[in-house]
């Protein structure tokens, strides 16, 4: 392993445990009767991950705050569809299956007993934590996601790609700024700005009314940024009358839906040990014994033939 060029992986965790919740069938169960399906899953994705791509570094990245204050207060819509039915008295939560939740815990024992430190922020997604551990690195980043918000940090200067997982494990795609390109018409440094004008149903982002994906591309594409989009419609000269009349309308969105777009890269962060180091007696012997207590089976097998021996 230490051989092998440095090289830090980036987990969108809840971004993969759901994938794998709802793509392992729900056949293999703990003795008590609890589903680890997500859990085999995980590991799974894990082992092939470190095995296709050869990291020496790897951080489970958790949302701590999977919809903060901070930006709800800014875009009262964002994520608000996937809350569970508000309960006054706590924060609210996402709507996730119970047999998924239960799982959450041994999520955790099993990426600790692999050596994987998990990092997250009060406050804030895994999204910004990944944002921030990319931007600080000075090894070359995968960031493994089915996120397209984070093509945002794409940076093929700083060698930070996305390990893109939207077609499934057995198809995965390696996006960089050409890829981005290729498919939008805009670069990945212009990509916050391209989901602000575009919209996302998924985020309970609404968008610019009227403004599609090719409409949000050719903007920026003659204005740079969303800043030199509005300069230019208040100006009158930015893309056709009815767009410019789009875009003012959108005005009190567009002042604040950036800054709930774009991913924190600043955040202080207390990160420990995320070499990964080579298996030793103790945390096999750890390992094994979680397997054998949840049925985790030939996926921790495969989890741990994948580490560094």
């Amino acid at each position: 392993m230490a051989s092998r060029p440095e090289k830090l992986l980036l987990l969108d965790t809840a971004s993969l445990y759901f994938r794998a919740f709802y793509g392992v069938p729900d056949k293999v169960r703990a003795a008590d009767g609890t589903s680890v399906n997500a859990v085999r899953g995980l590991l799974d994705m894990i082992a092939k991950l470190v095995s296709t791509y050869g990291p020496t570094r790897v951080v489970a990245c958790w949302d701590d705050d999977w919809r903060p204050a901070w930006r709800v207060e800014l875009l009262p819509s964002y994520k608000a569809h996937r809350v569970v039915e508000a309960v006054s008295t706590g924060p609210d939560r996402e709507e996730t299956p119970d047999p998924l939740l239960a799982q959450i815990p041994l999520i955790r024992e099993a990426l600790a007993v692999l050596g994987i430190p998990v990092v997250g922020a009060a406050e804030h997604e895994a999204d910004d934590v990944i944002g921030t551990l990319a931007t600080a690195a000075d090894v070359p980043v995968d960031i493994v996601t089915g996120d397209r918000d984070l093509f945002q940090l794409i940076d093929d200067d700083h060698h930070v790609r996305i390990v893109y997982t939207a077609r499934g494990m057995s198809n995965l795609e390696l996006v960089d700024d050409a890829v981005v390109v290729s498919k939008y018409g805009i670069h990945a440094a212009q990509y916050a700005d391209f989901a602000v004008l575009r919209g996302d149903p998924s985020d309970g982002l609404p968008g610019v009314a009227g403004i599609g994906e090719k409409s949000a591309a050719a903007l920026l594409t003659a204005h740079g940024d969303l800043d030199g989009i509005l300069t230019a419609a208040e100006a009158g000269t930015g893309g056709t009358p009815a767009q410019r009349a789009k875009i003012l309308a959108a005005a009190d969105y567009l002042a604040v839906a950036p800054t709930v777009v774009r991913v924190v890269r600043d955040l202080d962060l207390d990160v420990p040990d995320d070499e990964l180091h080579p298996l030793d007696d103790h945390r096999l012997a750890a390992a094994n014994a979680l397997a054998e207590k949840w049925n985790l089976g030939s996926s921790m097998t495969r989890a741990l033939a994948a580490l560094p021996h």
